[in-house]
C-alpha cells in the first residue's frame, strides 16, 4: 500500500524549529507566534492522520513539531519573564536616584 505524506506535518516541524531558533537569533514575540502556528498545523495534522491512520506517514514529523514548539513557546515566555525584569530593575534604580 502506497502511503501519502501527512499533510500539515512538515509545517508544523518547520515552524517548531523556527520557534526555538527565533528565541536566540531574533525576539520572543516572533518565536511565541511561530510556536502557535506550529501548534495549529500540528492539531490539524493529527486530526486528518487519526481519520485514516494507514493512509499517511510522517506523523513522527507531527509529534515532532508539536514537541519544538511547546519548547519554543516556554524559551519565549521565559525570555519575556527576563525582559520584564531587566527593565524592571532599570525603572527601579532610576526611581531610586531619584529620590536621593
Amino acid at each position: 500500500m502506497n502511503q501519502e505524506s501527512l499533510p500539515g506535518a512538515s509545517n508544523a516541524l518547520t515552524f517548531g524549529i523556527l520557534s526555538i531558533v527565533l528565541v536566540f537569533v531574533c525576539c520572543g514575540p516572533f518565536a511565541a507566534i511561530f510556536s502557535f502556528i506550529g501548534l495549529s498545523n500540528a492539531k490539524k495534522a493529527e486530526r486528518i492522520y487519526l481519520e485514516n491512520p494507514g493512509q499517511y506517514s510522517g506523523y513522527e514529523n507531527v509529534k515532532t513539531g508539536r514537541i519544538l514548539s511547546y519548547i519554543g513557546l516556554a524559551l519565549s515566555l521565559i525570555g519575556l519573564v527576563f525582559v520584564i525584569l531587566y527593565f524592571g530593575a532599570i525603572v527601579a534604580i532610576i526611581a531610586a536616584e531619584g529620590a536621593f
